[in-house]
């Protein structure tokens, strides 16, 4: 069976990602690899063994276009309420709080927010399927 270990985005200043990664969600460096050209950078938490992989491509100047086909990442959290709170106060600038219901019943609870190169990344509340 396959296990998901990790998704990459290409991102434009590694400084910059680190600590929008590190504020937001308490991700810090596993590893970090520099090669002739890029660097590879992974960020994890205590949480999972799920990491994000940052791509630095050392000739890029110009932001990416995330075209069409990328969505978005997810998290789940605690406290959505708290989440959402801490998260302004950074300054990172979270949507509005929405909710999801089907048939009178809570699906989802949940808020988007940008990382400094653009890519969504949704925090929803922890429950049913979000655990």
């Amino acid at each position: 069976m396959a296990k998901a270990i990790h998704s990459m985005i290409r991102v434009l200043d590694e400084t910059r990602s680190i600590d929008f990664y590190s504020k937001a969600f308490d991700l810090g460096i596993k590893d970090r690899f520099e090669f002739d050209g890029f660097n590879l950078v992974y960020l994890k938490n205590k949480e999972n063994d799920f990491e994000i992989e940052l791509t630095v491509n050392h000739d890029q100047n110009e932001e990416y276009t995330h075209g069409d086909g990328y969505g978005h990442l997810a998290v789940s959290v605690d406290n959505i309420g708290a989440e959402h709170s801490r998260m302004e106060a950074l300054g990172i600038e979270p949507t509005p709080v929405k909710e999801f219901h089907r048939n009178d019943e809570l699906i989802a609870k949940f808020f988007f927010v940008k990382d400094p190169d653009g890519y969504k990344i949704e925090v929803l509340q922890r429950q049913g399927r979000y655990t």
